[in-house]
């Protein structure tokens, strides 16, 4: 089978690339721009299927530019693909076009809450989506694969989920607001995930490619002690981040997302592919390790560091000594 993958140079699709390969597929990653209609169409003539990973991924960027990147961009690589005759388009869209949803893990049957739709990327990943559902529905063999949260190796840009573990690692971030939650999920899964959809996904369907709920303090935690570092403390109230981007000393749109817990369930893609999720720290460590390469602390890191392996080693010479058990 010949696939091509858009995006391919990413983090998320030279993982999808990688594992295509592997179960068997020819695969091409030639970087093609998007708004480049006949650059498409030479990219996927010849191939049996596309997988379009390509998108970006930002809370910073010009939404203008977000619109013709993510919606025109599937827009015109739909195109491609029906003109060229390909048999099969696997789009990578996000998890928070379904949900999350209040009290309870979110699946393919709900949607996102309307006051997200502010927030040009989830807007434009939704709108994208529903163009391939719309082929779908006009006879392309399309499916719809929607990864949780990735984390693992590779994502060196990084996007703004590798800044967040990046930002935890280094010992910068020692807050985390108490409201949220993230589904967690190692790339090399999502990428097995995209070549189970290939094989196996239904027309028109959309799966879920997640693996474990975690309260944001709790994904925090994890990061810090794979990094060697005491754990961010501070449980900040929703209405704190609100306020702080409001005041512009927080990023508005994360601070949008930050209302509910983004947790959700993958049994639709358990029961339909076949799709398997692993443990998550394993991801998170070669997360941390990759953060940590080459990282030399400011002074001041350094000092606190050092004052915080102080106060352990005071705290374990107080505590009594385990008795012998001879």
């Amino acid at each position: 089978m010949q696939v091509y993958v858009s995006g391919a140079d990413g983090f998320v699709g030279r993982h999808v690339a990688r594992a295509l390969a592997e179960a068997g597929a020819h695969v091409r990653t030639e970087r093609v721009d998007l708004l480049d209609e006949d650059g498409l169409a030479r990219a996927v003539r010849g191939c049996d299927a596309v997988v379009h990973v390509a998108a970006l991924y930002s809370y910073t960027a010009e939404p203008r530019r977000m619109e013709a990147v993510n919606v025109r961009g599937t827009r015109n690589l739909l195109a491609a693909a029906v003109g060229a005759g390909v048999g099969r388009f696997v789009h990578t869209s996000t998890a928070g076009t379904c949900g999350p949803v209040a009290g309870r893990a979110a699946t393919e049957a709900d949607r996102p809450p309307a006051w997200e739709l502010a927030v040009p990327y989830k807007r434009t990943k939704l709108a994208a989506e529903r163009l391939v559902l719309d082929a779908a529905r006009r006879g392309l063999d399309a499916v719809v694969v929607n990864p949780t949260t990735p984390v693992g190796d590779g994502d060196l840009r990084p996007t703004p989920t590798g800044a967040m573990v990046r930002a935890v690692a280094r010992g910068r971030i020692r807050a985390y607001a108490s409201s949220t939650g993230l589904n967690v999920v190692d790339v090399r899964d999502v990428a097995q995930g995209h070549v189970l959809a290939l094989e196996h996904g239904r027309r028109g369907a959309r799966y879920l490619l997640g693996g474990a709920n975690l309260h944001l303090g709790d994904l925090f935690a994890t990061i810090a002690r794979i990094a060697g570092l005491t754990a961010p403390w501070l449980a900040v109230p929703y209405p704190v981040v609100r306020a702080a981007g409001v005041l512009g000393l927080a990023n508005r749109h994360e601070v949008r997302l930050a209302w509910l817990p983004m947790f959700f369930d993958s049994s639709k893609a358990e029961r339909e592919l076949g799709y398997a999720a692993g443990p998550v720290e394993p991801a998170l460590a070669r997360a941390v390790h990759e953060a940590l390469a080459g990282f030399e602390p400011r002074p001041l890191e350094l000092y606190l560091s050092r004052a915080r392996e102080i106060r352990r080693a005071a705290r374990a010479s107080a505590e009594p000594a385990i008795p012998s058990r001879t």
